[in-house]
């Protein structure tokens, strides 16, 4: 975004904003706030700035269990629920599972007991060669997508432990070469491939946030909600699910 753009949408002078770039103006609490809504910047990092400006920090940050969170808290365990016979997750912002419906554990079987262990991260359980990855039969195009995710993630927060992350992830043996051709979704879904003793399962995913948290915690919530991508695959899941 140029500077002017950002002028505008901000509603205030180029020549304003030059000098707060530069530092011959020093914002106010509100400039600082609109700066960050048309810039989209996490809750999180704008208490950062708050701070770094010399003002307190808006957002609260509480932990998901708090009394305060309670009606968000069963909203999110109701979508899970609804959204069964199909997986469904929620994560924190840091992939580490918080939720998760009872469509999800079938999924996991034969997954090494160690990548289940507290905190579950998504991310791991899904690449590491003892989890999810051995029986995930497009491996490199899904590995790819989450890839990116996290880079995109880890560009707007900086935060060193998605980068460690990272590098945990990029440093596990590489899929080999796909014969396969990727299934065409007309670039709006990479599918999730996943072989299971019901046979292939294919899914599609979407992922869903709160549109207006005013908690840190809530705002970086996600919920990752898997759809079958095949009448195979929705049958498979009826079936497990009523077993």
């Amino acid at each position: 975004m140029s500077q002017l753009d950002l002028a505008l949408e901000a509603e205030i002078s180029t020549r304003h904003l030059s000098f707060l770039e530069t530092g011959r103006a020093r914002p106010s609490r509100e400039m600082i706030l609109r700066l960050a809504d048309q810039l989209e910047v996490p809750l999180r990092e704008r208490n950062v700035i708050l701070v770094a400006a010399g003002f307190a920090p808006l957002f609260p940050e509480r932990a998901l269990d708090d009394p305060a969170l309670a009606a968000a808290r069963r909203a999110v365990d109701t979508i899970l629920a609804v959204h069964e016979p199909c997986p469904a997750l929620a994560i924190d912002r840091r992939w580490n599972l918080v939720a998760a419906n009872r469509a999800l554990g079938p999924l996991l079987a034969g997954v090494d007991e160690a990548l289940l262990a507290g905190p579950v991260n998504v991310m791991r359980l899904a690449l590491h060669p003892k989890g999810l990855a051995p029986r995930i039969a497009n491996l490199a195009e899904w590995r790819g997508h989450l890839l990116e995710r996290l880079r995109r993630q880890i560009e707007l927060t900086a935060d060193a432990e998605l980068e460690a992350l990272m590098a945990e992830l990029k440093a596990y043996p590489p899929p080999p070469a796909s014969d396969r051709r990727p299934a065409d979704y007309g670039g709006v879904a990479v599918p999730l491939q996943l072989v299971t003793p019901r046979g292939m399962l294919s899914f599609i995913s979407t992922t869903t946030v709160f549109g207006t948290p005013v908690d840190v915690a809530l705002s970086e919530l996600a919920l990752e909600t898997f759809f079958p991508a095949d009448a195979a695959t929705a049958e498979a899941l009826r079936a497990a699910m009523a077993g």
